[in-house]
């Protein structure tokens, strides 16, 4: 009867929905709209082919094929809000040690939580899956008649198919339906085939339990299974345990689930079926042990019963390359609560079959980072690094080619092999030569090698190497530290500026001279953390691999740093320190280590060699003798040629000796000065020591008919650095005098930011060094306008100059053309005479040659001080000008004054 009524139904609202317009009066109520959406989808669908409507324009649904999709059943879960505290410092360690503290494997598999509880309904139905009620077979009749089916299987078991009746589908799985009713058609219906699928599948009700995410009650495909039932009700908990979940069907356990097999090994045969009111039980963890150190995955793992070291190393994907197995470490609690210690070898059969307990902590210590029996080059080498030792290896086995293991700018003369001779590791240099090495094989140069040593060549000349690199590396790695802002303030060589700090061996810059601030020199945090750095870099010169690249840009003193160090801090008795030095006309003066057997000429060889200008006849050899009744100090002098040569002079040297190399009397270096202008032969000239200018220019060809000799300019280094430290000494004393005139009670206030610009300005004011010269006098042959000459003077003879400048405070500063007899008046007259701030009583004239010229008496100039062309007049500013205002209302104020203080005194 009910059929019949929602057929009844169904007919009127199709004919109102056929009608259209002609229906607008009579229209479905919502609730006779409600009942039909309430209908099954296939019951709607067959009923709206059977009476030609479409169920849609109901709200039934759209007839059209939707395409499947997967619905998004897992999100991410949501972190905990945390209320926001007080701001953290920017460097916080403690986040750094949760960052490295281990987590629970295979927990991040569940790292969502669930957003829907829709059902899965566009996988793949396997043969074997049983039918039940809810199930829509999808059937498709063609042949002679063509129709679309939608069976859907009743609570009874059965399908209704049209034409033949109620069909059973009780007990059967899907690929034994598909048959019967395929049979049924090809009997019943003939010249029809059919074509069966499955369509929608049942919805199922289980339950998740215990130790779950979200633990409930769920709906889900009658295709789910254990992992997907977890997964929908978001996984497992902090203290669930993933190596037993249980399936449970009428209070009988079905199966247990281990994710270990299915994430470590891929094994998803445990993975049950689901059926409707099943539980899936997620029981509490159970033993917990941790893994770290050199293993691929470190972890905490949950282990069973029975298993052991092997079977937790082979979850965390075994050893890395870099492993020491024969060290590792179990942290164990003990019965009295203690942490103990058990050292374990997991290279044999009896560390790996230990049996693990509840709170194991496996740590798993790493190798050495030490070569075994290598061979390290260092230095100005092609290839610099490790390389592998052999008995009977000498350097020529190591560097076999001079052009094709060496740079071009190798030293041939100098290397060292830095050899360990203790366990302890002390250490000897033995000094060779690298081109003999090389070309030579059976020379005593070509040195046989042991393990562990270190084969250190040096560059002939450390101008030529090019440290961009090199510089690049140190600030690489003092950003891990702190950003440098902006370009250095060190300078653009930082490995140097760095190593310069480091280095106790250079002077220091002096930053005052006779109580004047030359140059400001503080250290930096940056210079700090440069210094630093470059300290620590040398100290592991041979461990570094990166340094170890571009050491062929460091300089000898660089290189030669660690090596040092470590001689400097081993003393063997009764040998001292084995550390040598050499001073004076050597091309690298400075801390050399003691080579075994060095005498004054390998020395001298490590020095890089004499100087030009070394006094070869007598060194000065200091020795310290140590002694029962004390330490003394002898001097002995050494024959430099003879020692040079492998004479009698060529003493062997002993630890803290050191060596002085002369220069030779009257020995001075290429000296040179410039003449330009006009003279005939201008030029860059070499000049002796104590030459005079009247040589050179006499040298250079003299002077040419043009040249003008009053204004002859002649420029000194020497004054300028002089002039320089004047203008320095001005700004300190003008700092004091602002310093003492803001504390001073009768001082006037000033505004300290324009002091200090002011001071800043007088500060980078650069020196000319410019030198009066006389050279009308010195071409009369006036033995006093003569002066010696120094390296890299210039003088410049100008042109004939006819022209007089006038500046300063006038109305129109210029030059005017010089006139015979013109007065400085009528100058100053022709650039429209001085202005009102100018101070006329301190005119003064610089002359042509530099000096200055102050007028005398009233008559301006004297006969012997006439204006000549190329002078320049300055009209100075007058700094205590007043204007005629402010200076009428300081004469009305003393007025005023004056008559407050008259008519008092007529009061008494």
């Amino acid at each position: 009867m009910l059929q019949q009524l929602k057929k009844f139904f169904i007919a009127g609202v199709g004919a109102l929905v056929l009608v259209g317009g002609q229906a607008g009066a009579i229209t479905p109520s919502p609730q006779m709209i409600e009942q039909f959406k309430n209908l099954p989808k296939a019951e709607q669908e067959r009923l709206g082919r059977q009476y030609g409507i479409d169920p849609s324009m109901l709200g039934g649904g759209s007839s059209a094929a939707k395409p499947l999709e997967q619905p998004q059943v897992v999100s991410e879960r949501q972190q905990p809000v945390q209320i926001a505290d007080a701001p953290k410092p920017s460097l916080d360690f403690s986040q750094q040690d949760i960052k490295a503290e281990l987590r629970r494997f295979g927990y991040d598999l569940f790292a969502g939580e669930p957003s829907t509880f829709a059902p899965v309904s566009d996988v793949p139905v396997p043969a074997e899956y049983m039918v039940g009620p809810g199930d829509v077979l999808n059937v498709q009749l063609y042949g002679k008649e063509n129709k679309n089916l939608s069976l859907t299987v009743g609570r009874d078991g059965a399908v209704q198919f049209p034409d033949l009746g109620p069909i059973s589908l009780v007990g059967m799985s899907f690929s034994e339906a598909k048959a019967m009713l395929t049979d049924k058609v090809n009997q019943s219906m003939i010249g029809i085939q059919a074509n069966i699928t499955m369509g929608e599948l049942r919805s199922i009700r289980i339950f998740v339990a215990g130790d779950a995410y979200r633990p409930g009650s769920y709906t889900v495909s009658s295709l789910s299974t254990i992992t997907q039932a977890l997964f929908v009700s978001g996984g497992v908990n902090e203290i669930g345990s993933l190596r037993n979940i249980q399936l449970k069907r009428n209070g009988r356990l079905m199966g247990t689930l281990d994710l270990y097999d299915l994430l470590l090994r891929g094994d998803a045969s445990n993975d049950l079926r689901l059926q409707a009111g099943d539980v899936v039980f997620i029981p509490a963890v159970g033993a917990l042990v941790s893994v770290d150190g050199e293993v691929r995955r470190p972890a905490i793992y949950e282990v069973k019963s029975g298993e052991h070291v092997k079977d937790v190393v082979n979850m965390a994907a075994g050893l890395l390359p870099g492993a020491y197995p024969k060290l590792s470490v179990v942290e164990r609690f003990n019965q009295n609560g203690l942490k103990s210690l058990i050292n374990l070898d997991l290279t044999s059969e009896r560390g790996l079959s230990a049996q693990v307990k509840a709170g194991d902590y496996i740590r798993v210590k790493s190798a050495s980072d030490q070569f075994d029996s290598a061979v390290t080059v260092v230095g100005a080498v092609v290839r610099p690094g490790k390389y592998q030792w052999a008995q009977g290896k000498r350097i020529s086995d190591i560097l076999p080619s001079l052009w094709g293991d060496l740079k071009v700018s190798a030293d041939l003369d100098y290397g060292v092999v830095v050899r360990e001779i203790s366990k302890f590791g002390d250490i000897e240099v033995l000094q060779f030569a690298p081109g003999r090495a090389i070309v030579e094989p059976n020379s005593v140069d070509n040195l046989s090698l042991s393990p562990r040593d270190k084969i250190i060549v040096f560059n002939y000349s450390n101008e030529t190497q090019s440290r961009y690199e090199l510089n690049k590396l140190v600030k690489q790695r003092v950003r891990k530290i702190t950003d440098l802002k902006g370009d250095s303030l060190i300078g653009a060589d930082i490995f140097s500026s760095g190593f310069a700090n480091v280095s106790k061996s250079r002077l220091q810059t002096r930053s005052e001279l006779a109580g004047v601030v030359v140059e400001k020199q503080f250290e930096t945090d940056e210079q700090k953390l440069v210094s630093g750095e470059v300290g620590k870099m040398l100290a592991n010169l041979f461990d570094d691999r990166e340094l170890l690249a571009l050491s062929g840009a460091m300089t000898r003193e660089e290189l030669l740093y660690p090596v040092i160090s470590k001689l400097a801090t081993q003393n063997f008795a009764g040998q001292g320190v084995r550390l040598v030095s050499i001073a004076g006309q050597v091309k690298y003066p400075g801390v050399f280590p003691l080579a075994s057997s060095a005498t004054v000429k390998e020395l001298i060889v490590a020095a890089g060699g004499l100087k030009e200008g070394a006094y070869t006849v007598r060194a000065e050899l200091s020795r310290q003798n140590n002694q029962a009744e004390g330490s003394s100090l002898t001097h002995i002098n050494i024959d430099l040629t003879d020692a040079l040569s492998g004479g009698a002079s060529n003493l062997a040297l002993q630890g803290r000796d050191s060596l002085t190399v002369m220069t030779t009397p009257d020995w001075q270096e290429n000296q040179t000065v410039e003449i330009r202008g006009e003279v005939k032969f201008p030029g860059v000239y070499s000049i002796r020591r104590g030459e005079n200018l009247s040589e050179v220019i006499q040298r250079a060809g003299g002077f040419t008919d043009y040249a003008y000799l009053p204004s002859a300019v002649f420029v000194r280094e020497s004054v300028r650095a002089q002039e320089q430290i004047e203008i320095k000494k001005l700004a300190d004393q003008l700092r004091r005098d602002i310093a003492t005139r803001g504390v001073s009670k009768d001082g006037n206030v000033i505004n300290y930011s324009e002091a200090q610009l002011m001071l800043k300005d007088l500060e980078n004011i650069k020196a000319v060094g410019r030198l009066v010269v006389d050279l009308p006098a010195l071409t009369m042959g006036v033995k006093q306008a003569d002066i010696q000459l120094e390296q890299d003077d210039v003088l410049y003879v100008p042109s004939t100059r006819q022209t007089i400048a006038v500046m300063g405070e006038v109305q129109h500063p210029t030059s005017h053309r010089f006139k015979e007899g013109i007065t400085l008046d009528q100058y100053l007259a022709m650039s429209g005479g001085s202005r009102k701030r100018a101070d006329d009583d301190r005119t003064y004239v610089i002359k042509a040659n530099g000096s200055v010229l102050i007028p005398k008496g009233s008559l301006w100039f004297s006969a012997e001080d006439e204006l000549m062309p190329g002078d320049t007049i300055v009209v100075p500013l007058d700094t205590e000008y007043k204007d005629n205002l402010t200076l009428w209302s300081q004469v009305t104020q003393i007025i005023y004054n004056t008559a407050v203080a008259v008519a008092t005194i007529s009061g008494l």
